[in-house]
């Protein structure tokens, strides 16, 4: 008989980072299953599964948020926290754990119509951006110059459908060289950084960004541990912005962090997935 599973490793699709975990996993001789989110279930009120932690790689913010509530409710570990998870899920939630934790980031504003973002807008200034509360990979994100494109482009937000989609984060565009800085922390540990470049203002590697090494300064270290503490992440990718004066903001914090451009620009000096592995073993001790 096979030995039952201590962790599982929860996600639809397996990209080439959970295969890395997963196979770090199995060369740790730590008994592992995938979970598919796509046929998972769970009772309100059930036995604990087999599994005492589960890492929730699941790329769906909003499945990844419930299930983790599924499982802590069954009295599984989760890695991420559902806590964690719920806050870097939402833009906005994220902006307050960062400014009660005395972050610096770009100014932001909460408009609960689309019209009322316009008042928002001229507050901040222009050029802004208009950002969805939920959302990855630049989705929907749009720079606005003038009050005039913001109007176009708040006439599309009040067409979309749902009321959570009504609700505009506006903040301050930050005016930056043709990168950010991605900063990657596990168990509250720095484990490097890349610029990320871009010829779009989104710097997003799923949107085609270029990954080069970012030498590490205790600025970033701190900034990049503070924000990952505050969202309460133990897996986390910290979202740096400079601006034209090299003043430091950060933007956003990742639960579900990709890493395989930032191994790349560190030239396979950085085991990401033996880290996470590392961690996952110290919280099941």
């Amino acid at each position: 008989m096979s030995e039952p599973a201590s962790v599982a490793v929860l996600t639809s699709r397996l990209r080439v980072d959970d295969k890395r975990i997963l196979e770090a996993l199995e060369r740790r001789s730590v008994a592992v299953a995938h979970l598919d989110t796509r046929t998972a279930w769970w009772p309100l009120d059930g036995v604990a599964p087999e599994w005492r932690l589960v890492l929730n790689r699941e790329i769906g913010q909003i499945r990844a948020g419930y299930a983790a509530r599924a499982l802590e409710r069954l009295g599984v570990i989760g890695v991420n926290s559902a806590a964690a998870i719920e806050t870097c899920a939402d833009k906005w939630h994220t902006s307050l754990a960062l400014r009660a934790a005395g972050l610096p980031t770009p100014r932001t504003a909460l408009a609960a119509t689309p019209d009322a973002a316009l008042s928002a807008l001229a507050a901040i200034g222009y050029p802004a951006v208009v950002k969805p509360l939920v959302g990855s990979w630049g989705r929907l994100v749009t720079t606005v110059p003038d009050p005039d494109l913001a109007r176009t482009v708040l006439e599309y937000v009040a067409a979309l459908p749902g009321p959570q989609a009504h609700i505009v984060y506006v903040q301050e565009y930050v005016r930056k060289p043709d990168r950010d800085i991605r900063v990657v922390v596990v168990g509250g540990e720095v484990l490097g950084a890349v610029y990320r470049h871009s010829a779009d203002w989104r710097t997003n590697v799923a949107r085609g960004a270029r990954t080069e090494r970012c030498g590490l300064t205790d600025r970033i270290v701190e900034l990049a541990t503070t924000a990952a503490a505050a969202v309460g992440a133990d897996l986390a990718g910290v979202d740096l912005v400079e601006d034209e004066e090299g003043r430091l903001y950060v933007l956003e914090v990742n639960s579900g962090v990709e890493f395989a451009g930032f191994e790349q620009a560190h030239a396979s000096g950085v085991d990401v997935a033996g880290r996470i592995v590392d961690h996952v073993l110290a919280r099941l001790a």
